[in-house]
Formats: C-alpha cells, sequence, structure tokens
C-alpha cells in the first residue's frame, strides 16, 4: 500500500454521501447498469439499490470501468422490500419519468435524503414504484425524441444532485458512520483478505496508519 494509494482511498471514503443513492428499478441491459453505476461513484454514492429481473445480474466490467468494486449494490425481491428499506433510512424517493405531475429535475433539493428511482429505457418506472414515488422529474428536451437514454439521464440528474450538495458544503467533511467507513477501507485496500475474512466468518483485522494490516501474523491466530 503506497502512501498515495491510501491517501487517494481515504479521499474518496470522505466524500461519500450515505443520505444520496439509487433505485434500479429493472434496469437489465447490463452496459446501462454499468454506466449508471459509474455515474453514482462519480458523484460519491456508496449504495445502490436494485430490483433485477435475473438474480445474478452485475454491471459489465468493461462498460463501468471496474468501479462495481467500489459500489455496494443491495439486490431486493421487489419495489415493495426496495421502498421500505429506503423509507427506513429516511429517503424521500424521486423518479425520472414521462408523467404530467413531474416538475424540472432541477427545481428538486437533492441536499435531503434522496434514493433517485430509475426504470428501464423502454418501460420506464414499474407501476408499483410509481405508487410509492415522492416526486416525479423531466429533463427538459428540445428535440424529437421524448426522453434520454436511462443511463444519460442518470448522469444528468446525478450531476444536478452532486452540484447542490458541494455547494452545501457536502463534500467537505467525512459522512460516512466511522464503523463503516473502517469497514470499506479495509475491503478497497486489501480485497482477498476481506474475501478471506468472510469466508470464514472472521472480523477484520485493524490496519496501521499506514494502510497495511497492523497485526502480520493475525492469520496464524484466526
Amino acid at each position: 500500500m503506497t502512501p498515495q494509494r491510501l491517501a487517494r482511498l481515504q479521499a474518496v471514503l470522505d466524500r461519500r454521501q450515505p443520505d444520496l443513492t439509487l433505485l434500479l428499478d429493472n434496469v437489465h441491459k447490463p452496459h446501462n447498469l454499468a454506466a449508471v453505476v459509474r455515474t453514482a461513484d462519480a458523484v460519491g454514492i456508496q449504495d445502490v439499490h436494485a430490483v433485477w429481473p435475473v438474480a445474478r445480474l452485475r454491471p459489465r466490467h468493461d462498460a463501468s470501468g471496474g468501479v462495481g468494486k467500489w459500489i455496494t449494490t443491495h439486490p431486493h425481491a421487489s419495489i415493495g422490500d426496495a421502498v421500505a428499506a429506503l423509507r427506513a433510512g429516511g429517503h424521500s424517493l424521486v423518479a425520472a419519468d414521462l408523467t404530467p405531475a413531474a416538475v424540472d429535475f432541477r427545481s428538486v433539493d437533492y441536499t435531503r435524503p434522496t434514493a433517485l428511482v430509475l426504470g428501464a429505457e423502454r418501460d420506464g418506472v414499474s407501476p408499483a414504484a410509481r405508487a410509492a414515488v415522492d416526486t416525479f422529474v423531466t429533463i427538459p428536451m428540445m428535440g424529437m425524441v421524448e426522453s434520454f437514454n436511462v443511463s444519460v439521464a442518470a448522469a444528468i440528474i446525478l450531476g444536478e444532485a452532486q452540484r447542490q450538495r458541494a455547494a452545501a458544503g457536502l463534500y467537505d467533511r467525512p459522512r460516512l458512520d466511522a464503523e463503516r467507513r473502517r469497514v470499506l477501507l479495509f475491503e478497497w485496500a486489501h480485497p482477498a483478505v476481506a474475501a478471506y475474512c468472510r469466508k470464514h466468518g472472521l472480523p477484520y483485522p485493524p490496519l496501521d496508519a499506514d494502510g497495511e494490516i497492523a497485526d502480520p501474523e493475525w492469520r496464524d491466530r484466526a
């Protein structure tokens, strides 16, 4: 672990936004899924919630630039389960959807705990998700097409969320819970050891100031 690498990991963690997330409602095309997750990482989102038609669906490595290893995905069996989890975290649900009730995406306050709901490109947000949404948003269009590709829409809306949060100073101080930050730092810095610990039901060993495992003989005593 070089000092530069450790500093980069810590800086990214310190900009993570625990109260900004995504709910992907059957966004099943791998290239769209990967592109959305890549944007999520870019604006400081750590957790992405999803209801997928295929249980083992995951972002494609080539489209996401490998960003899947930096994002925590939370698959749900149904929209109801996903909404319950987000409500428990105090999130307001904001959906990109072509409905007469939709407001300009820039008029929403994204500094509040927010989950952006995105539906599949062809079908949009499902009826079950639509029934749970607090606010519908739309991106003004100047051409013949009615909507952007779902990954482009995600980038535009999350870009506005990032702008608002930066102006409010929400990237200027660490916002992750200390224990969550410790766990993520270990998993990012030592993914192979983290996988070993999970496989064998072991707690992650502490790290020293240089980001290395403080006790190099911990595995012998595990």
